[in-house]
């Protein structure tokens, strides 16, 4: 069963390499003697379904080969597809373009004189809130 990332990319079948071994923690007999963990490897280095742009970003982010692990199921089945859609999740991510660098700007003249004249604004609501001061003494 392929592994759909996007429209531009599929990774086929046999690109991929599975190993089940057995998965921690409770479960009594069935726990101890079924292989239900799940460990997916792709090496992205030898894949055919990338372009060169494709495979520089995944090998600069994961390296030459990915690998995914799912044991969160007690079925094998079921965990062999999240480990395929944490791989294409895992993909997708990282194809994505960069966010755009933000260019830093200056606050108007207005803006820190609004910001100024708050600031006073709440300076005196505070003031008045105080008891007066006595100097009758």
């Amino acid at each position: 069963m392929p592994v759909y990332v996007d429209k531009n990319l599929v990774i086929a079948d046999d690109e991929l390499e599975w190993r089940f071994t057995s998965s921690g923690g409770p479960g009594g007999q069935h726990a101890n003697r079924a292989n239900t963990r799940v460990e997916l490897l792709w090496d992205i280095a030898g894949s055919p379904s990338l372009t060169e742009r494709q495979r520089n970003r995944l090998t600069r982010r994961f390296g030459e080969t990915v690998r995914v692990v799912a044991d969160d199921t007690r079925s094998q089945y079921r965990n062999r597809t999240i480990a395929m859609d944490r791989l294409g999740d895992l993909c997708r991510d990282a194809l994505k373009a960069p966010p755009k660098r933000r260019t830093p700007t200056k606050p108007s003249r207005r803006a820190k004189q609004r910001r100024i004249d708050a600031k006073r604004q709440r300076g005196r609501t505070k003031k008045l809130r105080q008891n007066p001061t006595r100097n009758d003494y």
